[in-house]
């Protein structure tokens, strides 16, 4: 069995096994978690929610004054995941009038919420008139036409740039290379930036570039900004995210001290210290407070071990869309020896949550768990197989309140017209 010193640097900050070898998280053991609040279901652990946005400030405010954070809606996009954070002195990054509707529901002031989006439609652009959103992220021309034409007042606006650079991720998450569907290229930038000077009712704020997610090397991030800075000067420069964090034990990310230091250091480099710094940390911020729990319904033997869970691509599709690699264990049992694929329930042969993760022995009734799941899962939930979407559970100081309920049947067909 496991010990708690052998549970890895991914859990959750506080994570250990109690006197009865079980896993707790946010002092809840997650065996009898999954009895209270059944499975499948995200566990997400307060405390670790709040420590790592006060990481960021912390760390971007030892590089320069009044640095800008805004979560990354679309990460975890969960009303209480932006009022914690928002209560942390974090604004909100939403790249859709639903994501509006969540921050200003969580209570994000208006003037510290940033839209983004490559095909805003006219009604997205009027709600954020209409909300007073501090500042909107034109990606193409189309769109600087469109508010041009619906602005009635002084409206902040950021260009967002490609700067033609990659960093070492998985293609459907890179942003920042030539072809993209992202933003201005560097020769049409220029431009769209004279246009908006001239505009009547928009005032340029600065610029926006954002390379992708989940990265593991802080170069990319230098040389992006050193190729926007030739654009020239600027009030105000929005980095966008884009840090990765350890989904396996094997994975070393940079720290957030170090992600802090490299891009306000390249742009002090290229732009001087007078210039706003503005960052969208999303992935980094959520991605380790959560772990969600399964119970498994069959254990089956031919040529591999496949546990079959109540859950899977449902509630997890990041392991379909681009392979990711996660850690499973046994709530109750953690370690163990005999390898195994974790499947979900859903008609596709696909539909594996973490392969060849080694536990301990499983048999049906047991509650597996899989930690770093609190980004981009709950995010791209679905229905499909009519399996009704996992709640959300908030736990801290050893007490669990759900935060998001569970989907049910009627919620299923509510939408239906007869």
């Amino acid at each position: 069995m496991a010990t708690a010193q052998s549970l890895s640097h991914v859990w959750p900050l506080g994570t250990t096994l109690n006197a009865a070898g079980h896993i707790e998280v946010g002092g809840c053991d997650l065996v009898e978690l999954a009895r209270e609040v059944g499975t499948p279901a995200y566990v997400v652990a307060e405390d670790d929610l709040r420590a790592r946005a006060r990481s960021f400030r912390e760390a971007f405010a030892a590089q320069a004054p009044d640095v800008h954070l805004s979560f990354a809606t679309k990460a975890f996009p969960c009303t209480a995941v932006l009022r914690t954070l928002a209560d942390e002195g974090i604004g909100a990054d939403v790249a859709s009038g639903g994501e509006l509707q969540i921050a200003l529901r969580a209570g994000v002031e208006p003037g510290l919420i940033i839209l983004h989006g490559n095909a805003k439609s006219e009604r997205e652009l009027t709600e954020a008139l209409d909300a007073g959103v501090g500042t909107i992220v034109l990606d193409n021309a189309d769109e600087l036409t469109r508010l041009e034409g619906l602005a009635d007042r002084e409206q902040a606006v950021m260009i967002r740039v490609a700067p033609d650079v990659r960093g070492d991720t998985h293609d459907h998450i890179s942003t920042g290379q030539a072809d993209t569907k992202f933003g201005f290229s560097l020769a049409d930038a220029p431009t769209a930036m004279e246009r908006i000077r001239a505009s009547e009712h928009l005032r340029l704020r600065g610029v926006h570039l954002h390379i992708g997610s989940q990265l593991l090397e802080l170069d990319p991030f230098r040389r992006a900004i050193a190729a926007v800075a030739k654009l020239g000067p600027v009030d105000a420069i929005n980095v966008g995210g884009g840090l990765g964090v350890a989904y396996t034990p094997d994975q070393q990310p940079p720290s957030v001290a170090d992600y802090a230091a490299a891009k306000v250091g390249a742009i002090h480099e290229h732009y001087g210290t007078g210039i706003e710094i503005l960052d969208e940390p999303g992935r980094a911020l959520v991605a380790t407070a959560g772990v969600t729990i399964y119970g498994v319904q069959s254990v089956k033997r031919n040529v591999s071990t496949w546990v079959a869970v109540d859950g899977g691509m449902s509630d997890n599709l990041r392991p379909m869309l681009y392979g990711a690699r996660y850690e499973a264990h046994l709530a109750d049992r953690p370690g163990g020896s005999t390898r195994c694929h974790v499947a979900g329930k859903h008609c596709e042969s696909s539909d594996v949550i973490a392969r060849d993760v080694l536990l301990d022995d499983p048999r049906a009734g047991d509650i597996v768990v899989t930690p770093v799941t609190g980004a981009y899962c709950y995010a791209m939930a679905n229905q499909y197989n009519g399996v009704p979407r996992a709640p959300v559970v908030f736990v801290r100081d050893g007490d669990a309140r759900v935060v998001v309920r569970r989907e049910t049947y009627d919620d299923l067909l509510s939408r239906d017209v007869l």
